[in-house]
């Protein structure tokens, strides 16, 4: 099928993420927010331990490398913690304001990873990916409001904490982009599953019916684990970044879906929104590709991280000079459930 299929598989994980925003907004009339939250993560993880048992009865593996050390035990926890508040706050937003509104909003993450990475880690950002920043951020100002007036809502402002927990745990994750990264989702899953439910007992929310559970774990796998796997597949044909322009569709069919199942008709302004979304998300996909051809020739370290459930691939350039050394020319990062400027999202983490 040539590239059709790795084409086909790009945009399902688009897809399968894209649906978990809509259900989110659907089953939380059915299970509290920290539950919701927890068991979603929770059926990635179990989906991921799965996968890794399957994989080694099917597969010989080879002994591991780039296991973890002591030094990774920081950004583990680190990690950990911060995908626990992330989805929490999340799904607050979702249940105060409208799927589609949250699905855009949520792209907000991209700003947050990219700010910290300039900020605090002195990575450069070019022109193209300022220009896609910007129109991203009036792009959350736009369908975040509630009306002319553009006043923010409360539910605006938990998935603004959320984009900035997972902005900052993007960069954490980073540090462990030579680590397994099936090992790598599994601690997310399990670890941040558990520990959202553990902190929704605590605040008094009760363990919701098995079938919703069970249901939540499944749309939990689908939307971030097999997701996943598709976008590993569609990676390894097209290369991340194309394989990143396909995969930024994802929040465009989250509003689709909102419209369809859920019935949701936002206000004019939301459009507006839509709009200057599309074209951020136009220079962002351009920076990406442009710099993906540029530097063809030089020589590129490709790492792994993952994020959320979505693998984060980072490129890191290097120039040999005669005296055979290196010197970093340019940490190229890119994001994944969740959609990084300058990161492509290794949607197969």
């Amino acid at each position: 099928m040539g590239k059709v299929q790795p084409i086909i598989e790009a945009i399902l994980a688009a897809a399968l993420y894209a649906a978990s925003i809509p259900f989110a907004k659907l089953i939380l009339t059915q299970i509290d927010p920290f539950m919701l939250a927890g068991f979603l993560y929770l059926g990635a993880g179990l989906g991921m331990a799965a996968w890794i048992f399957f994989q080694s009865r099917s597969v010989q593996q080879k002994p591991a490398k780039n296991s973890f050390t002591q030094g990774d035990l920081f950004y583990l926890i680190g990690m950990v913690v911060l995908d626990i508040f992330a989805p929490i706050l999340l799904m607050f937003g979702v249940r105060a304001t409208s799927s589609a509104t949250a699905s855009v909003l949520n792209n907000l993450e991209i700003v947050m990873t990219a700010l910290i990475a300039w900020i605090f880690f002195r990575e450069k950002i070019s022109l193209r990916l300022w220009l896609g920043l910007i129109f991203v951020i009036i792009a959350g100002v736009l369908v975040s409001a509630t009306g002319e007036k553009l006043e923010l809502t409360i539910g605006a402002l938990y998935i603004l904490g959320a984009t900035a927990c997972w902005g900052l745990e993007n960069n954490f994750t980073r540090a462990l982009a030579e680590r397994d990264s099936r090992k790598i989702v599994l601690i997310k899953g399990l670890g941040s599953g558990t520990g959202a439910i553990a902190l929704g007992l605590l605040a008094g929310e009760s363990f919701p019916f098995f079938s919703i559970a069970l249901l939540t774990m499944i749309v939990g796998y689908l939307s971030y684990g097999l997701s996943i796997n598709f976008y590993i597949q569609a990676q390894k044909t097209l290369g991340a970044a194309k394989t990143s322009a396909f995969y930024a569709i994802n929040p465009f069919i989250s509003v689709l879906l909102s419209m369809i199942f859920l019935k949701e008709r936002p206000l004019p302004i939301f459009y507006t929104g839509v709009a200057a979304m599309t074209v951020g998300t136009i220079f962002i996909v351009l920076d990406t590709l442009y710099r993906s051809h540029a530097h063809k020739h030089l020589h590129v370290h490709a790492h792994l991280h993952v994020h959320n459930q979505d693998l984060h691939y980072h490129e890191h350039v290097h120039v040999h000079t005669h005296q055979h050394g290196h010197v970093l020319q340019e940490d190229q990062h890119a994001h994944l459930h969740r959609n990084l400027p300058g990161h492509d999202h290794l949607h197969g983490e």
